[in-house]
């Protein structure tokens, strides 16, 4: 039986954990299988996703439920707030080594190969010069074109920008106890996100099919797909945690003074946002 322990709620023993270890190994094992070209892989990997995916959605329905009951202090708030920082504060660690591997190949190992660095230079490569973007040394006997920021990352970004603010606006109806345009601005938040996943698939196919840029392009294709992949991964991940919010303002589980799980997602779209000005300025402009 659950009770209160200190001020926390202390939940009944779950089998939510073991689930979820169990979903995510497979899922991540189907996926070097696949990627190794093992004709089990994908079977393996479809297994995992659907293992993982009813190991969140029954975990999040006990939270949900408990949220809903009444049953967390004001103590159990606090510490899921601190819970939300810390993972958010890991996301940052998690796109700052892609940012600096991003970085170490332009600002550091091509102008080092290039010549830069003279002995260096002569020691690898004699006599090569590489500009970035590049795929290699005489772009790895490629024909290819780098991903413009002019439409699509530009449209990309007004997108993104403009859900952001949607999502504030829907924050501040929450607080108002305007309901309606609450779950008005907070559909109009996701079928921003939508849009932009939508928009995301087409440049791959764009930069797939007309620029030859994929993910053996070298060094630009594959920190280009790293990027914008774990990015779209993330963007993905936060529409259907909005959708969830969504769904759950229309039930009418949110109070004005009580609704740490639409803040949640909040911070976590907003973290989403700023991250892609960074992908946008350093990865589409510069």
């Amino acid at each position: 039986m659950a009770q209160a322990e200190g001020g926390y709620y202390v939940p009944h023993q779950s089998y939510w954990p073991i689930i979820g270890t169990i979903g995510v190994t497979a899922l991540v094992v189907g996926i070097a299988m696949y990627l190794e070209g093992m004709a089990s892989g994908t079977w393996v990997m479809g297994t995992g996703g659907l293992i993982t995916a009813g190991f969140v959605f029954g975990w999040l329905r006990d939270v949900i439920s408990e949220g809903v009951k009444g049953l967390y202090s004001d103590q159990v708030d606090r510490s899921l707030r601190w819970g939300m920082i810390w993972f958010i504060f890991s996301e940052i660690m998690f796109f700052g080594a892609f940012f600096g591997a991003l970085l170490y190949a332009r600002l550091l190992s091509v102008p080092w190969l290039s010549g830069e660095d003279a002995a260096t230079s002569r020691l690898l490569w004699d006599s090569m010069v590489l500009n970035w973007p590049t795929a290699g040394p005489a772009n790895a006997g490629m024909d290819w074109q780098p991903m413009a920021a002019w439409p699509l990352p530009t449209i990309n970004t007004m997108i993104l920008l403009t859900s952001g603010m949607t999502l504030t606006v829907a924050h501040h109806a929450l607080k108002d106890a305007n309901r309606r345009k609450l779950i008005g601005f907070m559909w109009a938040t996701v079928l921003l996100g939508t849009l932009f996943i939508g928009l995301q698939g087409y440049e791959y196919y764009e930069a797939y099919a007309h620029l030859n840029l994929r993910m053996d392009t070298g060094i630009y294709g594959s920190t280009f797909f790293m990027l914008t992949g774990f990015h779209g991964m993330h963007v993905v991940i936060g529409t259907l945690m909005l959708l969830v919010i969504t769904l759950r303002c229309m039930k009418g589980h949110f109070r004005p003074n009580s609704h740490f799980g639409f803040e949640a997602a909040a911070w976590y779209w907003h973290f989403v946002d700023v991250v892609w000005l960074g992908l946008y300025i350093f990865v589409y402009i510069l």
